[in-house]
């Protein structure tokens, strides 16, 4: 029982760490083009020719 009062707090914290960061992803625009890296890999590059 004496691993509880350690393990709960870190439980928690690791919780809004992980939370912090989905968050902070979300304000920063990882999720607005979904689309874009699936049309990406299928368009030819000039740069692999030569």
């Amino acid at each position: 029982m004496n691993m509880l009062i350690f393990l709960i707090p870190i439980a928690l914290f690791l919780g809004a760490l992980g939370l912090s960061a989905f968050l902070w992803s979300l304000k920063s625009g990882q999720y607005e083009d979904l689309d874009g890296a699936a049309w990406r890999i299928l368009e030819e590059d000039s740069r692999d020719q030569t």
